[in-house]
């Protein structure tokens, strides 16, 4: 299937490594034009150059902090400037830290808050005339699949990304009318740096995971590649007609119906 990737601009956030920069590696080889984004400029480059040689395509690294106002709109600013147009905002930040309810204050909330929701509102405030331009654009917000589906101490993330989520509705609705089409993937368990995280430090991470595995109907970790095509759909011409949903990438792990 050809997803009319060609000459799209994409922009990918924390795509240094893990979702990102499998999200990054798959827009590439589908023909779009990559512009990455992570704090670590050295890594970053690192990542630019590894996704280059893969696909033959050029990738613009460009060095930002999404919890920064002003790393943001220089990284806006700077595509736009440099490319002309912005087809394509994906939406991705690192998540915060897990742990129960009551080991959280002010300052840890506060900090989820600017990283995961309004990090992604000001991104795509910041894009949307590129798209209402163009006459049409594809947002894509990456949270976690606990959104629908509760994971254990994972209180700061799956708060703040449920306002995502409501963002991402009401976006879609106001923005519909210009071909610009917002949605949101949610992640189950996918091998990346993430996944340790959740991982007790008191128990042997390997029997952690098989223990994990056996709740997922698939028998088996997601790989970042399955995670990204779906990504790489939903910024596709064929996804035209799809908009204002939440997609469970997780191997049937979710127990709920909707």
């Amino acid at each position: 299937m050809d997803l009319q990737l060609n000459n799209k601009v994409a922009l990918v956030l924390a795509a240094s490594k893990g979702l990102g920069k499998a999200i990054a590696t798959t827009l590439a080889a589908e023909g779009a034009t990559v512009i990455i984004a992570s704090r670590n400029a050295e890594e970053l480059n690192r990542t630019a150059a590894i996704i280059e040689q893969q696909t033959g395509r050029k990738v613009t690294a460009i060095p930002t902090d999404v919890s920064k106002a002003e790393d943001i709109t220089h990284l806006i600013e700077t595509t736009g400037q440099q490319f002309g147009q912005i087809d394509i905002l994906i939406n991705n930040a690192g998540g915060p830290p897990f742990g129960k309810f009551e080991d959280f204050g002010d300052l840890q909330w506060q900090q989820a808050f600017e990283l995961n929701l309004l990090s992604f509102a000001r991104t795509s405030r910041q894009v949307v005339p590129y798209m209402k331009k163009a006459g049409s654009g594809r947002i894509i917000n990456v949270i976690s699949g606990s959104v629908k589906s509760i994971f254990p101490n994972s209180v700061l993330s799956t708060s703040v990304r449920l306002g995502v989520v409501g963002m991402a509705k009401l976006l879609s609705e106001e923005l519909g009318i210009y071909n610009i089409t917002v949605n949101n993937v949610g992640a189950g368990l996918i091998l990346t740096d993430r996944v340790k995280e959740t991982l007790s430090p008191d128990r042997d991470a390997d029997e952690q995971i098989k223990e994990k595995v056996k709740a997922i109907p698939l028998g088996r970790i997601g790989k970042p590649e399955e995670f990204a095509a779906v990504v790489a759909f939903l910024a596709s011409a064929q996804a035209s007609y799809v908009t204002g949903t939440t997609l469970q990438i997780d191997g049937g792990a979710g127990r709920n119906i909707i």
